[in-house]
């Protein structure tokens, strides 16, 4: 686990995110992490499709890696879409 530095501006957002969404701040930041990191690896699928990909990484016992994995094969099988 490090530290990573954020704009004022992009901490008081996470902050307002967290308390409409009852996460925490850094459970938020982890959250806008996975979907940017999803959705530049998988352009062409929507933030719903997104978080249903999340929601199959948690049931894995939260392995994202093994997640995209498995999405590359389907992709690569199926065409462009997953869900």
């Amino acid at each position: 686990m490090g530290l990573v530095k954020i704009s004022e501006a992009l901490h008081e957002s996470l902050r307002t995110a967290s308390a409409a969404f009852s996460r925490s701040i850094n459970a938020q930041a982890e959250h806008w992490l996975r979907v940017g990191m999803l959705a530049e690896l998988y352009p062409s699928l929507t933030y719903t499709e997104l978080c249903r990909l999340l929601l199959e990484a948690e049931k894995a016992d939260g392995d994202l890696h093994a997640l995209i994995a498995h999405v590359d094969a389907k992709i690569s099988e199926k065409g462009t879409r997953v869900a």
